[in-house]
């Protein structure tokens, strides 16, 4: 049973479904998603997928909402517990992940702590998957106690979806020693890369192609206009096409906004999402958007150029640590919000362009990796009930007492 919940972006959805690609055929998997459902989103078709009562946030995290106006939070909040508790109940699962909890989401802790309790009484292993950098709170001796607590109260192992040699979880959680929990980093996790001698082809190889994408597109606005106003000033100086994704959650008005700059423009695309993004980023020219765990990922393994802009809403650091490292190692250029002007930014695009960014050896076996740590906790469970059955067998069998009976006699 694997627990997932995307509440801004989806970049954590897009992740979770990666690992559980990587399981399949070896676990039967129940999938729970709690963030709103994206009608393209392709999940894998051998999965059993619940679809609980979204909730979502807004781009500062200062309050969750349910995405179905007609509830209210007390209502969903309800829905969801008694939701989680019968799956639990009927599906019986061996293995419980929980993506980011309790490192995050301990607001959904209403529903998580009874589901744990609930698993820990079926004899269900509970494993905490988690990014290699986690978001840092203003008390954050206060927060890694919760944590451990939670973490040596409930969970039987932590998976850390990262490469130590490059970003090590203690950057942004430094209680790691504490934790009572076996502890593995995974690799990162990838979308495997499709083969390109038989890629669909989806652009036109006469012009360099300018890929733009921002995730979930409920944040990464700013860059997204100044890319649309920076089109026609690009076009005058080189050949290029370029192709924006705005993201799925992208709000109407900015939408519209975007495709209004670019009407008249003949060498922009504006699209809102696209199944096949690794397609369209494999045979891309430059890689422009946001520095999320998923589209560095897709970029680390494909090879193309980027310039990536990160994430700063809720004092979040995540997107600009990873940023940060990836351009002082000259692997992707960083963009600065006094970046994005369109004179400026056309210039930038261009000298980037004519320069050959370090390629990096990082471990990228997160999916294989995972299913392994996950296999072993299954295995160690397995040996330790056939441990306790033979010593439950060999109980008051007549060797036993015939054992007991002649020591007494002695």
């Amino acid at each position: 049973m694997f627990y997932c919940q995307h509440i801004l972006g989806m970049g954590h959805l897009i992740r979770s479904i990666e690992i559980v690609r990587g399981l399949i055929p070896d676990f039967q998997i129940c999938f729970i998603n709690g963030g709103q459902v994206i009608e393209e989103f392709q999940f894998p078709p051998e999965i059993e997928v619940v679809n609980i009562p979204a909730v979502k946030t807004d781009t500062e995290f200062n309050e969750l909402r349910p995405v179905d106006d007609n509830l209210t939070m007390e209502e969903v909040e309800t829905i969801r517990k008694n939701m989680l508790l019968d799956i639990c109940d009927r599906f019986k699962p061996d293995i419980l992940v929980i993506e980011l909890y309790p490192f995050g989401r301990r607001r959904f802790s209403f529903e998580l702590i009874p589901l744990v309790e609930k698993a820990q009484s079926l004899g269900t292993k509970i494993v905490s998957s988690v990014r290699d950098i986690v978001v840092t709170k203003q008390n954050q001796q206060r927060h890694e106690e919760k944590v451990c607590r939670l973490i040596n109260q409930y969970f039987d192992m932590l998976l850390i979806h990262g490469d130590p040699n490059f970003v090590k979880l203690n950057l942004s959680f430094s209680r790691i020693e504490d934790l009572n929990c076996p502890v593995h980093y995974t690799g990162y996790v990838v979308q495997p890369v499709p083969n390109i001698a038989t890629s669909q082809v989806i652009v036109d190889q006469d012009r360099p192609l300018i890929l733009v994408s921002v995730g979930g597109g409920r944040f990464g606005h700013d860059l997204l206009e100044c890319v649309a106003n920076t089109a026609p000033i690009l076009k005058q100086q080189i050949p290029h096409h370029i192709q924006m994704f705005t993201g799925p959650f992208c709000p109407d008005p900015v939408f519209q906004k975007l495709q209004t700059i670019t009407k008249e423009q003949d060498n922009i695309i504006v699209d809102r999402y696209t199944t096949n993004l690794l397609h369209y980023m494999q045979q891309a020219d430059l890689s422009i958007g946001m520095s999320g765990y998923n589209t560095t990922m897709n970029i680390l393994s494909t090879g193309v150029k980027a310039m990536m802009m990160a994430f700063q809403g809720n004092n979040d650091k995540e997107q600009e640590t990873r940023v940060k490292k990836l351009d002082n190692l000259g692997r992707v250029k960083m963009i600065q919000p006094e970046d994005l002007n369109p004179e400026l930014f056309a210039q930038q695009i261009i000298t980037y362009l004519q320069q050959n960014p370090t390629q990096l050896s990082l471990n990228l076996d997160g999916v294989s990796n995972t299913k392994i740590y996950l296999k072993e906790l299954i295995n160690e469970q397995e040996i330790l009930q056939q441990q306790l059955a033979l010593k439950d067998s060999l109980k008051g069998t007549p060797s036993d007492k015939l054992r007991v009976q002649l020591t007494t006699n002695h």
